[in-house]
């Protein structure tokens, strides 16, 4: 497979984003957001997603001079109005005050509501750690998941984000769409022509089935955990759109795209508690035991959340960034 340098695949991205009305400086900020997601090996929310939100730019769904800003506050919580602006630029500002806030107050809210798609939620997880903080944050999207017990799309894949600081930067961050494989992923496999580990939805016959290109012709996903995947999706959506009074799931599918979301971004500062020695003692002992566990799999190992992120940064830092050719030329052709 073809690698790109990270720095070459930044300054592709931030090409194509100042020809679509960015200035210099956001472009470059964006670039980075998706050459970083592809950095750590979810290349479903980086290059592979980019011709998309190109499309969407090039629509007028997306105005890219647009900015989140504060419409209420009131002491740790905020409401913001992200006018349908860049999402990810956005998402980042507001995890950004979150943090401001938990700085402050112990712990900061930002209910961050008619925003455009993030792309990876993790993103501000990571950044909420690298702030010290504790980040939990989630997104609201279209209807793309039957509630359990339905056939057709009323919920989505609503992903989910928490994320742990250490010191060393070695954070602990777990993010996942409550659908067992979010579409990014399922398109992911789909493209490198690999079946998905486990079934992730189901094909034209109703059946359960581990093929992607099967399960993108219904579109049918399977939520995580059956119906507690199918519960939790509907109250993050709930808590969501009551703290923005933007749009919920429903009112995202009467707009024909993935636009006007709702987010929330919570930090809280452990260092109201701990010293950074304590909170890294903690959290150092737990992996340690998790780390310990006894490997189903002769030969094999247990991974704590975030930590192949890590090892697929270093990976990619120094052999380049693996690429579909097809996406990467059609980014060198825009």
């Amino acid at each position: 497979m073809k690698r790109i340098a990270y720095e070459e695949m930044k300054r592709q991205f931030a090409r194509v984003l100042e020809s679509r009305g960015f200035s210099a400086e956001d472009a470059r900020s964006a670039a980075e957001i998706f050459a970083q997601n592809s950095l750590a090996g979810v290349y479903s929310h980086g290059l592979n997603r980019f011709p998309r939100v190109v499309e969407y730019l090039d629509k007028g769904e997306i105005d890219p001079n647009a900015r989140a800003e504060c419409v209420m506050r009131m002491g740790a919580i905020e409401r913001w109005d992200g006018h349908r602006g860049f999402g990810p630029l956005n998402a980042w500002r507001a995890m950004e005050r979150a943090c401001a806030l938990a700085k402050e107050y112990g712990v900061g809210v930002v209910a961050l509501g008619n925003n455009n798609h993030w792309m990876r939620g993790g993103t501000y997880g990571w950044l909420a750690a690298d702030l010290g903080c504790i980040g939990i944050c989630w997104s609201n999207t279209m209807p793309n998941m039957p509630a359990w017990g339905g056939k057709d799309r009323k919920i989505g894949n609503n992903p989910l984000v928490m994320a742990v600081p250490r010191s060393n930067g070695e954070h602990v961050v777990i993010d996942c769409a409550v659908s067992q494989f979010s579409y990014g992923k399922i398109e992911d496999c789909r493209l490198r022509g690999v079946q998905l580990p486990v079934p992730g939805g189901y094909n034209e016959a109703g059946e359960l089935t581990t093929d992607p290109a099967e399960i993108e012709k219904t579109w049918r996903v399977l939520p995580m955990g059956y119906w507690k995947g199918s519960g939790l999706s509907i109250v993050l959506d709930l808590i969501a759109t009551v703290l923005t009074n933007g749009n919920s799931v429903a009112k995202i599918g009467t707009f024909g795209d993935e636009i006007g979301l709702s987010q929330i971004m919570i930090a809280i500062d452990p260092g109201k508690f701990n010293a950074s020695g304590e909170t890294d003692g903690i959290v150092d002992a737990i992996l340690a035991d998790v780390k310990a566990s006894v490997p189903a799999q002769e030969g094999g190992e247990v991974f704590y959340p975030g930590e192949m992120e890590l090892a697929r940064i270093r990976e990619n830092k120094a052999q380049g960034i693996p690429v579909i050719e097809e996406v990467w030329q059609r980014v060198l052709a825009m």
